[in-house]
């Protein structure tokens, strides 16, 4: 597939965010400035501005003295990072590979998705159209390389769209900044009269080389495709994504739910063959107005069930809020498990399965009261109690060591001991009475001590002195003392909760 790239750029970036938030500054010159060692400095400068000889880095009092009527605001730092970054994620619907190109573009790889809009003028133009109609100046360009695309879309003058293979008659009346040089270089090569591409593209490169250095020759050649230039997507692609461009907004949840059914449908086609199944699932509708609706579900088992997966989507379609339209619609596995077929026919077995039960089970559970909510432990090779079990990565995951059932455990062990008062005979009795959260427990029953030491190859400290106590209302406790009672009196915890 033939790369094609697209470079878009917003002349006045947050100057047009700006009037988009206060409508009344529209055809007003205006600009945002910022204080800089004593002085006011522009930022960002309004179109009309600009129009008037105001740009950017000039000091707030020259301009004023050009244009008296100029209004002044104060600037927002960081707010053209967000607004790129905002607008990355309202371009994935043009190309799931979307890049910065700071301070004020973006370029996007669009290889193989105009013919979803009918052609690469009908794809560039909606682009355009779509984000002139937020309020932003753009300039945008097509061709097949990220460098000619900048190139064009800065200071193109014939058309924005290149066709493959025509880079360098595009180049060739371009200026030398078309090729994103530095400063310095551009003027030598100014004062060398070399005021356009074509004017030095065909000089030997050895000489080019010597006079302005490797990068004005790497530039030239990332813009001509002889040299690859990569972008950096801001948002990693999945590898298992589904997507679906819709003809006419989406607006209805039986319309919601149609896509949904043949994202997963396709999904899942594609799992099967590569023998894999998911255990997290998102699906995301971007609006019409640039808003993203997502929904997520997860298993307690890598599945590709179609029908499984659909029924897990459904409880929260109804969190999707269409609003004025859903245009694209897109399905992403970002957690994806090996799942041969053997154990994908427990899923279609017409036969009960206890596990696939238990699996269907939870998956029902963590859908309507999160996937948090649900936790599976495992044996660990410990004797310390916090250490003495794992949390387990999945349902199938097998224990390494058995279940220590020679020693009563509480069925409910606190994350982390609690300090309690305690009255009790020493040196080694049980406590007659302790004092938890301002409640009194008068111990009636005991056993014990258990003696479990520190191991010593982790972590040094004392050894604790377990009891399983029960008080006069019947409820048992664990209880421990820290240490023996040598020097200080050793402190008395709290540390589970018995049936």
């Amino acid at each position: 597939m033939a790369k094609r790239y697209v470079a878009i750029w917003f002349r006045h970036l947050v100057t047009d965010w700006m009037i988009r938030r206060r409508p009344e500054l529209k055809g007003v010159p205006f600009v945002l400035a910022a204080p800089e060692r004593g002085r006011m400095v522009v930022r960002s400068a309004s179109a009309e501005a600009q129009a008037k000889g105001i740009y950017p880095n000039m000091v707030v009092a020259d301009c004023k003295a050009i244009l008296p009527s100029l209004q002044v605001l104060d600037d927002i730092p960081g707010q053209d990072d967000k607004l790129l970054n905002a607008l990355t994620e309202w371009c994935i619907r043009y190309t799931p590979i979307v890049a910065l190109d700071l301070p004020d573009g973006l370029i996007l790889d669009a290889s193989g998705c105009s013919h979803l809009w009918g052609g690469e003028q009908a794809y560039l133009k909606d682009m355009i159209n779509r984000l002139s109609g937020f309020g932003y100046h753009v300039r945008a360009a097509m061709a097949d390389t990220a460098g000619t695309a900048w190139a064009i879309s800065r200071f193109g003058q014939i058309t924005p769209i290149i066709k493959s293979d025509r880079q360098l008659d595009a180049l060739l009346p371009l200026p030398p900044a078309a090729l994103r040089l530095e400063p310095v270089i551009l003027e030598r090569l100014n004062k060398l009269g070399l005021h356009t591409i074509g004017s030095f593209i065909r000089m030997p490169r050895t000489a080019l080389r010597r006079r302005f250095g490797q990068i004005l020759l790497q530039k030239l050649d990332q813009a001509l495709g002889q040299e690859m230039e990569s972008i950096l997507p801001v948002r990693p692609i999945e590898p298992y994504q589904e997507r679906l461009p819709c003809l006419e907004p989406i607006r209805t949840a039986t319309g919601i739910e149609i896509a949904l059914q043949q994202l997963v449908e396709k999904l899942c086609e594609r799992l099967e063959k590569e023998d894999k199944g998911l255990r997290r699932c998102v699906f995301k509708g971007y609006r019409i107005d640039g808003n993203i609706q997502q929904i997520d579900i997860g298993t307690n088992r890598p599945s590709r069930n179609v029908k499984h997966l659909s029924k897990l989507f459904e409880n929260k379609i109804v969190q999707i809020e269409p609003d004025l339209g859903i245009e694209l619609f897109i399905l992403e596995a970002p957690i994806v498990e090996d799942l041969t077929s053997a154990q994908d026919a427990l899923w279609n077995s017409t036969t009960a399965s206890d596990n696939r039960a238990v699996a269907e089970l939870l998956d029902r559970i963590a859908g309507k009261t999160g996937m948090d909510t649900i936790r599976r432990y495992l044996p660990n090779e410990s004797y310390w109690p916090e250490r003495a079990a794992k949390l387990a990565t999945s349902l199938q995951e097998k224990p390494t060591t058995e279940w220590r059932i020679d020693m009563p455990r509480p069925v409910n062990l606190l994350p982390k001991p609690e300090l309690i008062d305690v009255t009790v005979q020493m040196p080694d009795y049980p406590p007659m009475l302790f004092k938890y959260k301002g409640k009194l427990h008068n111990i009636s029953k005991a056993d014990g001590p258990e003696r479990i030491e520190q191991e010593w190859w982790l972590r040094n400290g004392h050894y604790r002195d377990y009891y399983c106590v029960e008080d006069n209302d019947g409820a048992r406790y664990w209880l421990f003392r820290l240490g023996p009672y040598t020097g200080n009196e050793p402190k008395w915890f709290l540390h589970g909760f018995f049936a």
